[in-house]
């Protein structure tokens, strides 16, 4: 295969993965929109297989052994994986990224023939600094992408941990990495190659770990960005088109979205970006609110409450994923809808542990998606809801975002559920939310409490109908 033709055809690879993100943009069109990443990235492995065909019958032995292991696997995963892991799993699948771009590094640094990109005993100048930039951006990807898998699987505590000069520090590693990566160009050291690795992997881990559980969310995007940009990168170093604009869609379009969550939760980005820079005052700790007793009520208390009501807004939340409880609501809504009553679904910009959580498990329910609205079309609606029926969320609903500046998530906008005429609260316990903050609106004299598993409760108010 020619190479005006390997890169026409992976032009065409690259415009598949923009009708896919296109078809992504909205839950009507996603499942085309996945068909057309499919297609693309398949149209890319056969290119690059046909037009740079392995060298040898072991070599093919092993790229075959490759796609059928990582394919494998990644079948396995894809269905047994629950709705309620996927974040933990995108994070874990960012850090394999991010390890592919550190390996691919290393292999064109000892195997530089093999690449072209050596001439008369030199490595190419541009060369040298694509594969340092490349391998810095997928080791800081890799350990912040651990870290993040960590924080969302439970395995570390999700609230802001605050290390002594943290910012110092950072800016010491960041320009030490700065510094490497010129002596590196320079001197083509291999050690100073591995020096930047190590710099990166330490970076990666201390850029997350302050991150508190409440901008989580954004850190999933943030990393998607990261690990785009390190494929592009080593994209340059092995001339490959494909990788090159796959790696710019997937930088490009995860800063976009960073930045967009940001802006809905009004925090900075080059604040979250850089691990929480310059966000002291919100991250100092958690607003300490008052234990204090709550009103606690029943299943059927709130079938009588909501079937008596004109309008009820339901907002869903990780504790709604965990239960699996999405089926059982729309079930709920489908009750109410034919009693009368006008329903609808208020979604949090990082309600749940992803972009579009909520969302996505509310279609899995076949959720009508003209009942479903963001945050800034309906909070001006709360005031005239009879009922707030929250199911789950807690930190996207916290008054302390807009009172406590001692608070973690201080400044955040929240959903406005304790402005209903009744909020019927959907909880295991009194525990804090996944920021470490408890709810002051668990202790309104509107809120009625309803414990227990969300589709345990949810199905004892169907029952109650």
């Amino acid at each position: 295969m020619s190479e005006n033709v390997s890169s026409l055809l992976y032009i065409v690879s690259g415009v598949l993965f923009i009708m896919a993100l296109r078809g992504l943009s909205h839950p009507t069109t996603s499942r085309q929109g996945n068909l057309y990443g499919m297609v693309g990235m398949g149209l890319a492995i056969v290119t690059t297989l046909v037009g740079h065909p392995p060298a040898g019958f072991g070599a093919w032995i092993l790229v075959l052994l490759g796609l059928g292991i990582g394919g494998g696997a990644g079948a396995v995963i894809a269905k047994r994986v629950s709705m309620t892991a996927m974040p933990q799993l995108v994070a874990a699948f960012h850090s394999l990224v991010g390890l592919a771009a550190v390996f691919v590094a290393a292999g064109a640094l000892y195997a530089p023939q093999a690449f072209g990109i050596i001439e008369n005993g030199h490595y190419h100048k541009q060369s040298l600094f694509e594969m340092g930039l490349g391998v810095a951006i997928g080791a800081i990807t890799f350990t912040g992408s651990v870290i993040a898998f960590a924080k969302l699987d439970g395995r570390m505590s999700g609230k802001p941990i605050m290390l002594p000069q943290r910012h110092l520090i950072n800016a010491l590693l960041a320009a030490g990495l700065v510094l490497l990566l010129a002596l590196f160009i320079g001197t083509e050291s291999k050690a100073l190659f591995w020096l930047i690795i190590i710099a990166s992997l330490v970076l990666g881990g201390l850029i997350i770990i302050p991150i508190g559980g409440a901008d989580m969310p954004v850190v999933v995007s943030m990393l998607n960005s990261y690990s785009g940009w390190a494929a592009a990168g080593i994209g340059f170093t092995l001339g490959n088109l494909a990788l090159i604009i796959t790696g710019s869609l997937v930088g490009s379009s995860g800063a976009i979205l960073s930045y967009i969550m940001c802006h809905a939760m009004n925090r900075s980005f080059i604040s979250v970006i850089l691990g929480g820079f310059g966000g002291d005052t919100a991250a100092a700790g958690p607003g300490q609110v008052e234990t204090r007793p709550v009103k606690q009520g029943s299943a059927d208390d709130a079938a009588y409450i909501m079937k008596n009501a004109e309008r009820v807004i339901i907002v869903p939340g990780y504790g709604m994923a965990v239960a699996q409880a999405q089926h059982s609501l729309r079930e709920m809504a489908d009750m109410l809808k034919k009693e009368g009553v006008d329903v609808k679904y208020a979604i949090h910009p990082v309600a749940g542990r992803m972009p579009g959580h909520m969302n996505v498990l509310l279609a899995e329910a076949n959720v009508p998606y003209d009942e479903v609205f963001e945050l800034e079309d309906i909070n001006g609606e709360f005031p005239q809801a009879d009922v707030a029926f929250v199911i789950g969320a807690n930190d996207v609903t916290n008054p302390a975002a807009k009172t406590d500046k001692a608070s973690p998530i201080y400044g955040m906008p929240i959903l406005d559920v304790e402005r209903a005429k009744t909020v019927l609260f959907i909880k295991r316990g009194m525990g804090s939310g996944y920021a470490g903050v408890e709810n002051e609106v668990f202790f309104r004299d509107n809120t009625m409490m309803l414990f227990g598993d969300a589709k345990k409760v949810v199905d004892q108010i169907l029952k109650a109908f």
